[in-house]
């Protein structure tokens, strides 16, 4: 059922691995990475949100992954 979505979501635009990743098997890896990503980028810190945006903007591009 999953990968049925995952080609839906192919067939009307492009799709990045993560978002496979992510979308395939969410109770195993996608729920709890989403939830640490969302802890890490908007949790209590001494860096802004969009500090820390732009730390995740640049390590993307630096490894040549679509943000």
């Amino acid at each position: 059922m999953r990968l049925k979505k995952i080609e839906e979501i192919k067939k009307d635009q492009s799709v990045s691995d993560i978002r496979r990743t992510l979308s395939y098997r969410p109770e195993l890896f996608g729920d709890p990475f989403s939830a640490c990503l969302q802890r890490v980028l908007r949790g209590p810190s001494d860096w802004s949100i969009g500090e820390r945006e732009l730390f995740a903007s640049f390590t993307a591009s630096r490894l040549q992954c679509a943000y």
